[in-house]
């Protein structure tokens, strides 16, 4: 982690929480205008979105209850 981002988590931890928000969507913003692909997923990534929400739609998921958790 680059001295810089550690400085900008440092100063957004001093906030009040609503302000960090803020802070994060103002950081996210400047981020997208400096590069707008940021948010894009690769090909394999694609690929894997699509097949898991064909798997939601043919209802081809386990319920949260049926997982042995421990």
């Amino acid at each position: 982690m680059s001295t810089t981002t550690k400085q900008v988590i440092d100063l957004m931890e001093i906030l009040p929480e609503s302000e960090q928000n803020f802070a994060l969507e103002f950081i996210r913003k400047l981020v997208l205008a400096w590069d707008p692909d940021f948010t894009k997923v690769t090909p394999l990534e694609r690929a894997e979105i699509e097949q898991a929400a064909k798997e939601i739609e043919n209802g081809e998921t386990v319920l949260h209850d049926a997982i042995n958790w421990d």
